[in-house]
């Protein structure tokens, strides 16, 4: 007779794809409910854990990063494991893991970018903004990034907090990021760096701009730029006074932004240029990003308070070597998992997954964080978004057929038989002594290992020694 699911001789067996901030909060509110007794596998397509706090926060955010000692705690919890370098999909298949676990949460983020769909999106020299902060901050898929630093002028599309990090790390000396734990090769190759200027485009207004005002402020505290905002772009229409009245955060944009128009240009060798009410309708050049083409906008009030931009059918063209995109990302379709292709999202109700968009739910399977909601929000806006998630999965343990095999032991035997080098938490510790004490020499808080089969070798000679 099969025990009573969630109890001492039968936990409720769960596995988390994805281990960043929301697969990590979702562990932790599995662990602090009481009214189960769980177990928990992590699983994770690279050897390193934490996702986005290790590969989308910006470098030279050191104190954001350390979320990770509450993840920390998390593993240190004999009732999680970790299983790194494992893809779901080719070391493990989502129908495998149907068999083995009892509930399932996919906690995978969104990989991808958004695009602009404009003419010559695709020339040389124009990238996504994810492509260019994997590749500043070591991830593994990134290493062999081309980006060419030797131009003079680079466009930054969109004002939210990533395309200000863009931004921040084009526009600082190398002294600022030696001291970071940016990837190597980024580092060298931006102490080469010919960039002189950054255009942000933004669509809309200053209003409307996204940026948090920490990452605004920090543009004007830059040792080699000045920020350039005109005046002009800061007068406001009768709309945006009023959604401006209404927030507290973009009354101190709006005052920093202010501040940058009165300090205007001080001589620094680089300089940061805003450039509100424009869209890109095309990036031109011949066989190489030479400028991008700008309409000029005007905002319209719509009856559901959200104000708009329409293009008046006025252009200019700007001089730029490179465009970053910096528009928002998508999630990815994983095998066996349905995916909503229009918002770019595994689709749910309230985390539980449904077949279609707002189709019927799938027993047992739930989404956390980025894939869930889209992306929105700074790493601790994933805590509440777990919490709501793990909330239905625990209402609906009591309806759950519980998995025929969940011996814990079982994952283990099917990836050692298909000779699947996991790394388990142990490892990756050891890997991030061997990060830190790289990194201790040159002032830094580690120097990042960016290449999987060093990991892996790594991790080998230290157990060929035990």
């Amino acid at each position: 007779m099969t025990s009573q699911l969630g109890t001492g001789a039968r936990p409720l067996r769960v596995a988390i794809v994805g281990a960043g901030p929301s697969g990590f909060y979702a562990a932790g509110a599995l662990l602090q409910q009481k009214d189960y007794h769980v177990s928990i596998d992590i699983f994770d397509r690279l050897p390193t854990p934490y996702g986005l706090v290790r590969y989308g926060v910006a470098p030279d955010h050191q104190k954001i990063k350390s979320v990770i000692k509450v993840y920390e705690r998390t593993m240190a919890d004999s009732r999680v494991r970790y299983f790194g370098n494992v893809d779901l999909g080719s070391d493990i298949t989502q129908p495998e893991l149907k068999q083995h676990y009892d509930q399932i949460i996919y906690a995978v983020g969104a990989l991808s970018d958004r695009r602009l769909d404009i003419p010559g999106e695709d020339l040389p020299g124009s990238f996504s903004a994810t492509e260019f902060v994997a590749w500043y901050n070591g991830h593994p898929d990134f290493v062999d990034y081309e980006v060419d630093l030797s131009v003079e002028s680079a466009v930054v599309v969109g004002v939210g907090n990533v395309a200000m990090d863009v931004t921040r790390i084009l526009a600082k000396s190398v002294d600022e990021l030696s001291k970071t734990d940016i990837a190597d090769h980024a580092l060298e190759k931006l102490a080469h760096s010919n960039i002189k200027h950054i255009h942000i485009i933004a669509r809309r207004g200053p209003v409307q701009a996204k940026f948090t005002n920490p990452e605004i402020k920090e543009l004007g505290e830059l040792e080699v730029a000045d920020v350039i905002v005109k005046p002009e772009d800061l007068v406001l229409d009768a709309a945006s006074e009023a959604e401006l009245a209404a927030d507290r955060t973009t009354q101190r944009n709006m005052e920093t932004l202010r501040e940058f128009a009165e300090r205007g240009v001080t001589g620094k060798p680089r300089q940061i240029h805003f450039h509100f009410l424009r869209s890109p309708v095309e990036i031109c050049g011949d066989g190489q990003v030479t400028s991008v083409r700008m309409e000029k906008n005007l905002l319209v009030a719509k009856e559901d308070n959200y104000i708009a931009c329409e293009g008046i059918g006025e252009f200019d063209d700007l001089p730029a070597g490179l465009v970053f995109r910096a528009i928002g990302y998508r999630s990815v379709p994983i095998p066996g998992v349905p995916f909503y292709d229009r918002w770019g999202l595994i689709p749910n109700q309230g985390g539980r997954v449904t077949a279609t968009h707002k189709g019927e739910t799938v027993p047992g399977e739930y989404v956390v964080g980025w894939a869930k909601r889209g992306p929105t929000g700074i790493i601790g806006t994933n805590k509440p978004d777990a919490v709501e998630t793990v909330n239905l999965m625990l209402e609906d343990v009591p309806n759950l057929t519980p998995v025929a095999d969940a011996n814990p032991s079982a994952v283990v035997q099917l990836l050692q038989s298909r000779n699947v080098d996991y790394i388990n938490f142990i490892d990756w510790q050891f890997l991030d002594q061997v990060e830190v004490k790289r990194g201790a020499p040159q002032g830094r808080p580690r120097v990042k290992i960016t290449d999987v089969d060093e990991m892996l070798d790594l991790v080998r000679s230290k157990q060929g020694e035990e």
